[in-house]
């Protein structure tokens, strides 16, 4: 499951640079490092892979409906 990667360095200076005490900080970057965990996020892979599947389901589709219409013609 792809998950957002981010420096829990930099993370928590920039909590303590605007007053937040080491210990809270460390806290919020846990509790954002577990809920990243925890979230199904799309990466730009999954939206190409479904983007892909949607057009070959789509031309099917497409191939399928000519079908019946060229079946309909050559039966009226």
């Amino acid at each position: 499951m792809p998950s957002i990667s981010f420096d829990t360095h930099k993370f928590i200076r920039r909590l303590r640079e605007a007053g937040i005490s080491e210990k809270h900080a460390e806290a919020i970057a846990e509790a954002f490092r577990e809920a990243n965990l925890e979230a199904e996020i799309a990466t730009k892979t999954d939206l190409r892979e479904l983007e892909y599947r949607l057009i070959i389901k789509l031309g099917t589709m497409i191939v399928v409906a000519i079908g019946v219409v060229a079946t309909l013609v050559k039966l009226l």
